[in-house]
């Protein structure tokens, strides 16, 4: 039972390994009072906690302490209500509660609500949120934690606090300065965004043969945040067989909230050298574009939303991400190119901004990547099992990261805290930092609102109880 359901949710196999540290004993509670009494419990034995709600940290931060023994994980998946009223346009969805979940009981409820969270279905959307949360509708509404009116969570002293009882800063603070600094989140009242009854999707697919001079993807880079707010387009880079050798493919997959012809007319005027056809395009509810921008096979049935799981098998993997504040010159793009066509299975997606994201400021929630930014890359490497060579791989993406260098932001290098990413430093052992070390990767999450995250980390938890390999350190911490 314990490998089990220590395995359940964890999505990187790269930390279940026999030699990564295992917690002393999973716990998984069924009940907010058990949150409460755990915490409780765990600060009297000085015992270190570590609070999982999907499993998807991307270093496996939720289930795996590789500077502090011994440790527990609380698992909150036992905790997975979900309360829609659309009357009043919200929603209360506890943390252990997948976005697939969510996304499902809302179109229960109404064909023309949803929720502006992440694409992939299997997310648990208690720390979700605790990042930012992006998906197809963040151009049009923004992030999911800019659709946020209310949460509970458990604080370091056990106590159970809403909005109201937790106070602005902190509010402020859950919602895209990351999880595990600040509390356990066990609720979030959401709010509903309106939906049209007929979204529009498609994808095309190209490869380096079909893109001579890369020009598409030179005119994407112009458009990607211009269009119009109902138009999310993304790429994904792949690399494919190609007659007994390999070539890239980028994959332009897009959400349009709206029907077939008004698609057509924007992608004429705005894009029209990815040569759309109606053809490309198909007609769906909402609900069904969150399958299919998942990834799941056409025509799978909506309820694989309720099942929690992932289209794509777990594997090991690494990842990191840039954001982008000018267009890459068609020199950078070759060379990034040659570099994937390097890797057995490397992936990249780049999400476009602009739109609502460009209209927020930067220190509304912690999340700062807004005005400024065209797209956001994600860098992804994956390896199975069999494959022993991990540390090839992971220099493979390291060594893209460090060629990227000259065409990503900088002053600080910005990164999305959802993709966390060790490499851009991590507290010491014990988690005794000093805020100029933790700057160095605080600056690069939250640029300036790193300042007033650790301010709050110092009113609310003086004394680091919830803390991790980059949980946000209160003042007092020194060396």
């Amino acid at each position: 039972m314990f490998s089990e359901v220590l395995q359940s949710t964890a999505q990187n196999l790269r930390y279940l390994t026999k030699s990564m540290p295992k917690p002393g004993f999973i716990f998984k509670p069924l009940h907010e009072s058990h949150v409460q009494a755990s915490i409780i419990c765990s600060k009297k034995l000085g015992t270190h906690v570590r609070v999982r709600s999907g499993g998807h940290d991307y270093e496996g931060l939720s289930y795996v302490s590789e500077i502090e023994k011994p440790f527990i994980v609380m698992d909150l998946s036992k905790l997975r209500k979900v309360n829609i009223n659309i009357k009043d346009n919200s929603a209360w969805v506890q943390a252990g509660a997948t976005v697939g979940e969510l996304y499902y009981r809302i179109a229960e409820k109404s064909r023309v609500h949803g929720f502006p969270a992440g694409l992939c279905s299997s997310l648990g959307i208690g720390g979700h949120i605790t990042g930012g949360a992006y998906g197809s509708m963040m151009r049009k509404y923004g992030l999911g934690a800019d659709n946020v009116l209310d949460a509970k969570i458990v604080d370091a002293n056990g106590k159970l606090l809403d909005r109201k009882a937790m106070g602005e800063d902190t509010f402020w603070a859950i919602r895209g300065g990351a999880g595990g600094s600040f509390g356990v989140i066990l609720e979030w009242k959401i709010k509903l965004v309106p939906v049209p009854k007929t979204v529009t999707v498609f994808t095309v697919t190209k490869t380096l043969q079909q893109d001579p001079g890369n020009k598409i993807l030179s005119k994407w880079q112009m458009v990607a945040d211009k269009l119009v707010d109902e138009l999310f387009i993304r790429v994904i880079f792949n690399v494919a067989a190609n007659n007994g050798s390999k070539t890239a493919t980028t994959s332009y997959n897009a959400v349009f909230l709206g029907n077939k012809g008004v698609l057509m007319e924007v992608m004429n005027k705005s894009f029209p050298e990815l040569g759309l056809t109606p053809k490309d395009c198909t007609e769906m509810s909402w609900l069904e574009s969150i399958v299919y921008i998942s990834g799941f096979a056409s025509r799978t049935p909506t309820k694989v939303l309720l099942q929690g799981k992932s289209p794509f098998p777990k594997n090991n993997f690494k990842a990191k991400s840039d954001f982008v504040k000018k267009p890459i010159p068609e020199s950078g793009l070759k060379g990034i190119f040659k570099k994937l066509l390097k890797e057995d299975n490397p992936m990249m997606i780049w999400n476009p901004y602009g739109g609502m994201m460009a209209k927020i400021p930067e220190s509304q929630i912690p999340f700062p990547h807004r005005k400024g930014v065209i797209f956001k890359i994600q860098y992804v490497t994956n390896w199975p099992d069999s494959d022993r060579r991990a540390s090839r791989h992971i220099k493979w993406i390291r060594d893209l990261y460090s060629f990227m260098t000259p065409y990503v932001s900088m002053n600080p290098r910005q990164s999305y805290v959802n993709y966390r990413d060790l490499d851009l430093g991590q507290n010491k052992k014990g988690c005794k930092s000093t805020i100029n070390q933790a700057q160095v990767w605080g600056a690069s999450y939250f640029k300036d609102n790193f300042k007033r995250l650790v301010k709050v980390k110092t009113k609310v938890d003086p004394n680091n109880f919830f803390r991790h390999e980059q949980s946000i350190p209160p003042m007092l911490v020194q060396n």
